[in-house]
C-alpha cells in the first residue's frame, strides 16, 4: 500500500512540475504547402505568363510549397480547390469561369483561403461583382510601358517590409475604374508626376484586404517578362502568398484617410498651390513645406475636401466669389469639391456651393477662385504625392 501511495504521489508531482516547466504554446501558423496558379485568358494574353509561372515555381521550391499551373477552369470545383491554400490569378483576362466555377471559388474564399491577383487579374470577370470586390478594382486603361516611381505607403508587413520607401522601376502602369482605397489597405501607390498617362491622382497600385471570409492581395505590377526576375518583386509575391495562405500575419484593414500630404500643382505653369500668403495661390516652385501640402479627404460620390497640412483647416470656396482659403474646421457645401479627371490625365475641381470650377486666377498670379463655368487650361491641376 505504501508503494502504491508513493507511486501516486510521485506521478502527481511529475504532472505539477510539467505544468509549470513546459506550459502549452500556441500552435504556429501552418505553412503554405500547395498553390494553384491560374492563367486562363479570354482576351489579351501576356507574354510574361510563362515567366510568372516559373518564378512562382521557384518560390515554391525554395520555400516548401508545390505549385500547380493550369488554364483549365474545370479545376474550379469545391473538392479540387480544397487542397490549395492560395489561388493565384496570373494575368488572366476576360470571362474565365462559368457560374458553377464562380460559386466554387466564392466558397473556397469563404472557407478562409487566399487569393493573389497579378496585373491583368484586374482585367477579368467584369460582370462578376463578387470578383470585382475580391480584386479591389477593375482595369480602365494604361499608357506605354515606362519608368515610374512607386511610393511604398506601408512597409510594416511581409509583402513590403523589404522594399525602399521610393521604388523606381519600369512596367505597364494600370489606371483603374475606381479607387480601391476606401475598401483595402493600400501598400503602394504610383507617383503620377514621375511618368505620363496616370489618370487617378491618388493612384494605388498594390493592396491587400480581408474579403468574403478569406484574404486577398493584388498588384498591378507584372506586365513585363523582366518583372519576374526582379528580387524585390518576387519577394513581395512570396510575402503575398504566405499572408493569403495564412502562414504570415499582416495588417490589411483599410486606412481611414486617403493620401496625406498631397501637393496640388497647376498644369500650365507647373507651380504648386500654397497657403503661405493666406489665400491659396499657384505660385510655389517647390512643395517643400506644409503650406504646399493637403490631406485629400474622400467624401464619396466623387467629392473630396482639402485639409491644409499647415493649419489643419479645410479649404473653402466661400460663396464662389472670393479666393479659396484654408480656414474652416468642418466640411460643408463650400468645402466640398467634385473631382473631375480630364482626358489628358489632369484633374479639375468643381465647387459644390456654386457648381463652378476652380481656376488659377490671372494665369496663376492671383489666388484660386471657383468661378469658371467650363474647364480650360488654367482649371487643370496635377496631384503630386
Amino acid at each position: 500500500m505504501f508503494k502504491r501511495l508513493a507511486a501516486g504521489l510521485f506521478g502527481l508531482v511529475v504532472l505539477v512540475v510539467a505544468a509549470f516547466v513546459a506550459p502549452a504554446s500556441p500552435a504556429a501558423a501552418a505553412p503554405v504547402t500547395k498553390v494553384l496558379v491560374f492563367s486562363k485568358t479570354a482576351g489579351f494574353r501576356h507574354s510574361s505568363i510563362p515567366n510568372g509561372i516559373a518564378a512562382i515555381q521557384q518560390l515554391g521550391a525554395a520555400n516548401g510549397f508545390t505549385v500547380t499551373a493550369t488554364e483549365d477552369a474545370a479545376q474550379f470545383t469545391t473538392a479540387n480547390l480544397a487542397q490549395y491554400q492560395v489561388v493565384v490569378f496570373l494575368s488572366t483576362t476576360g470571362d474565365v469561369l462559368n457560374a458553377a466555377q464562380q460559386t466554387a471559388f466564392e466558397s473556397y474564399i469563404a472557407s478562409g483561403k487566399g487569393y493573389v491577383g497579378i496585373h491583368a487579374a484586374a482585367d477579368t470577370e467584369y460582370s462578376w461583382a463578387w470578383y470585382g470586390g475580391l480584386v479591389g478594382a477593375y482595369f480602365a486603361s494604361h499608357p506605354a510601358i515606362q519608368q515610374a516611381t512607386i511610393r511604398v505607403e506601408d512597409r510594416s508587413n511581409v509583402m513590403t517590409s523589404h522594399l525602399p520607401a521610393d521604388w523606381t522601376r519600369s512596367d505597364e502602369w494600370y489606371n483603374y475604374r475606381t479607387n480601391p482605397r476606401p475598401n483595402v489597405r493600400v501598400l503602394m501607390r504610383l507617383d503620377e508626376s514621375t511618368y505620363s498617362g496616370g489618370s487617378m491622382g491618388d493612384h494605388p497600385i498594390s493592396w491587400c484586404q480581408q474579403y468574403g471570409g478569406g484574404r486577398s492581395f493584388y498588384t498591378g505590377l507584372g506586365h513585363t517578362e523582366a518583372t519576374y526576375a526582379e528580387s524585390n518583386f518576387t519577394r513581395m509575391l512570396l510575402g503575398a502568398i504566405q499572408w493569403t495562405g495564412g502562414a504570415q500575419t499582416a495588417t490589411c484593414t483599410p486606412t481611414t484617410n486617403p493620401v496625406s500630404g498631397t501637393s496640388w500643382r497647376a498644369r500650365v505653369n507647373s507651380r504648386f498651390v500654397t497657403t503661405s500668403a493666406g489665400n491659396l495661390i499657384a505660385s510655389a516652385t517647390t512643395a517643400s513645406t506644409n503650406n504646399e501640402r493637403f490631406d485629400i479627404v474622400d467624401l464619396g460620390g466623387g467629392n473630396v475636401a482639402f485639409r491644409s497640412k499647415a493649419n489643419g483647416q479645410y479649404v473653402s470656396a466661400g460663396t464662389g466669389t472670393t479666393a479659396l482659403i484654408a480656414n474652416r474646421t468642418t466640411v460643408g457645401p463650400s468645402e466640398t469639391f467634385a473631382r473631375v479627371t480630364n482626358s489628358d490625365g489632369s484633374v479639375s475641381f468643381r465647387a459644390q456651393v456654386n457648381g463652378r470650377y476652380v481656376v488659377a486666377e490671372n494665369a496663376g498670379a492671383a489666388a484660386l477662385i471657383a468661378n469658371r463655368a467650363a474647364i480650360g487650361s488654367w482649371e487643370k491641376f496635377d496631384l503630386v504625392n
